[in-house]
């Protein structure tokens, strides 16, 4: 064999070795030559649904992370039940209160209609209107990776079994966002996405009336809308602007005036309250963290390449 056909052949090689893996790690950029339009009618969408509700933006940014948490960032939470696996809304975390599945149908109707065909998966729409969602509410932006592709199945035994509960302490938090490959320094940044949106009454009522740390007075506050029997899904915001990505979340914290036991946990003498009084003082150093930490989150166990499919309705596998 010649020096050409052999340089030939390992160049050959390299390429196709190039190929693979490029092909299989998401990019900013996947849609570039695919649908350029995808991106902006994405935005539009999520810009007019988050101006007419803003819980919508928290309501949107939530589902991304539920997403992700439960087998990796493949659509599986948009699916309904069938009858070979019951969907993962029925999961302890999601029942009656993950929310935006319109908007996600809306979002998809416009987006395969802007580029003639089903390109863009259910999978990186949830990607990218959570980041629209959080710009939207005034919050930083970031890179999106995109060419996740859509799973064809979903479990929501596993659902039940990995999604962080309100009533965790830090280690058991700290254990779950480690089991899905996210550091402590993800876990806390990650928690500030409740700057944004409402709770439910059943899932903090232990927390306002049981709990030592926490001020008294918010607890009472708390009370008003929250009673110790009932009114199960009134809602109370999790900091005091809650249509505003800002830092009155650790503010609060700080102030031991958390929404929920997962939230106070943050700061409660653990090693996480120097990164909670940092955030709290300094909100550029929570949106790069939280812009970081979104990039690392989106990044869990995507289906890329010719995994999975890119469904036609997010609802239904095709």
């Amino acid at each position: 064999m010649g020096m050409a056909p052999r340089f030939n052949f390992l160049l050959h090689a390299f390429l196709c070795l190039a190929l693979a893996t490029t092909s299989f790690s998401l990019s900013p950029k996947f849609y570039d030559n695919l649908c350029p339009q995808a991106l902006p009618a994405i935005k539009r969408i999520v810009e007019a649904a988050v101006h007419r509700e803003p819980r919508m933006g928290a309501s949107l940014l939530r589902l991304h992370f539920h997403d992700c948490f439960v087998n990796g960032c493949d659509g599986s939470l948009l699916l309904d039940s069938t009858s070979a696996f019951e969907t993962e809304k029925n999961a302890r975390g999601n029942f009656n209160s993950v929310r935006g599945f319109e908007v996600v149908d809306q979002i998809k109707a416009e987006v395969d209609r802007v580029c003639g065909r089903p390109v863009v998966s259910c999978a990186d729409i949830l990607a990218v209107a959570a980041r629209d969602s959080v710009l939207a509410l005034g919050g930083p932006t970031w890179k999106v990776r995109l060419g996740r592709r859509d799973s064809t199945t979903t479990s929501r035994a596993l659902a039940d079994s990995v999604l962080p509960s309100a009533s965790m302490d830090l280690p058991v938090l700290i254990s779950n966002f480690k089991n899905q490959g996210l550091n402590t320094r993800d876990l806390v940044a990650l928690s500030g996405g409740h700057t944004v949106g409402l709770s439910q009454c059943v899932i903090f009522r232990n927390r306002i009336y049981n709990a030592t740390n926490i001020d008294p007075t918010f607890a009472k506050e708390r009370r008003v809308t929250c009673p110790r029997t009932g009114g199960n899904t009134n809602l109370a915001p999790f900091d005091p602007t809650p249509a505003r990505f800002d830092t009155a979340y650790f503010k609060n914290l700080v102030k031991e005036r958390g929404l929920l036991t997962s939230d106070q946990a943050l700061f409660s003498g653990g090693s996480t309250d120097k990164l909670v009084e940092t955030y709290s003082k300094n909100s550029d150093a929570f949106w790069v963290d939280f812009g970081k930490s979104m990039i690392k989150m989106g990044n869990i166990k995507p289906l890329t390449g010719n995994q999975g499919q890119i469904r036609v309705n997010c609802r239904k596998v095709n």
